[in-house]
């Protein structure tokens, strides 16, 4: 596979990484149900294997599990080794219940924890999972610890999840920053306004997250299994796998589907490729349980998308009669 720079760092990363939010397995309040360990330890080797050179955790993330399995993973990985990046300020209780925390104390204690779980010296890129919930200072105290822990050779890149550009404005007052990691589909298009062009602008890389909308484009959710989806995937919840969004975003799948059997690809594979068109995006996170799902998306980066097609999937084709 290519690459492309991600932001002002020296990290050369494929197209589609892989996102290790679903392999935490059950137990914790954001899950995706259960989930063997063995099968996402297959799931990543066969990524790597694809070319994929990069993983993308957090500590959160199966409440610790998911960045212990990318760690076993890579411990049995006899090929070249692919960058970790991994997220902090989200810590649980016991009953796995998730609460923010952005005080320095906190999160340098994330870092060490997520060290020894990752069993590396140093995290190749260390981000802030979310900004405070009131918007405040604990967001400059959050950024200047991330800072502060690449100076010191803990974390040699930083970046940010779901910012906005005043956000981003107020962290680079203090430290710059490598990477935004935002929500971006064809269902969640928010970003491309502001938050791109001022991303593209400033140098910032952009690894957008859900491509397939967490699973909804790949073309395997259907009305039955969203209704039977159990109580313990976070998805359950989720107001665009329930009506009036459900019809809706079948209908889209279905305009994915027409496209990728025209490049003999999957519809997910279309979503992803969609994503990175944008020349402000540096890469896409995308997820796989078990080794055939890994086969149906990691070589999304290598599809390109003609006019035809992007008017097709927005629903603007126009058809000779």
């Amino acid at each position: 596979m290519q690459t492309r720079q991600l932001g002002n760092s020296n990290l050369q990363i494929t197209p589609v990484g892989f996102g290790a939010w679903a392999i935490g397995g059950s137990g914790w309040d954001f899950a995706w149900g259960r989930q063997d360990d063995g099968e996402s330890i297959a799931a990543i080797h066969r990524s790597l294997e694809l070319g994929v050179n990069w993983i993308d955790t957090a500590a959160v993330y199966g409440v610790g599990h998911s960045e212990e399995i990318v760690a076993r993973a890579l411990r049995d990985w006899r090929g070249p080794r692919p960058h970790v990046f991994t997220k902090c300020v989200m810590r649980w209780d016991t009953q796995g219940h998730v609460t923010k925390v952005f005080s320095s104390d906190s999160i340098r204690q994330e870092c060490e924890e997520s060290l020894r779980r990752l069993q590396v010296d140093a995290i190749d890129l260390y981000q802030i999972h979310w900004p405070p919930p009131d918007n405040g200072p604990a967001l400059e105290e959050a950024w200047q610890t991330l800072a502060d822990l690449k100076k010191e050779g803990k974390a040699l890149s930083i970046g940010v999840c779901n910012f906005d550009v005043s956000q981003i404005k107020r962290t680079q007052k203090i430290a710059p920053i490598t990477s935004l990691q935002p929500p971006y589909s064809l269902i969640r298009r928010q970003i491309e306004k502001e938050t791109l062009p001022y991303c593209e602008q400033q140098g910032i890389g952009v690894i957008a997250y859900s491509p397939m909308a967490s699973g909804l484009l790949t073309g395997a959710m259907t009305r039955e299994r969203a209704a039977a989806l159990p109580k313990d995937d976070w998805r359950s919840r989720g107001s665009e796998f329930r009506e009036p969004n459900l019809s809706k975003n079948l209908a889209l799948v279905e305009r994915l589907k027409t496209v990728g059997a025209r490049h003999g690809r999957a519809p997910g594979e279309v979503a992803i490729a969609w994503t990175l068109r944008r020349t402000a995006v540096t890469g896409a996170i995308v997820g796989a349980r078990n080794p055939k799902q890994a086969e149906g998306v990691m070589r999304a980066g290598e599809l390109t998308l003609t006019p035809q097609d992007l008017a097709e999937i927005e629903g603007t084709a126009v058809h000779a009669a």
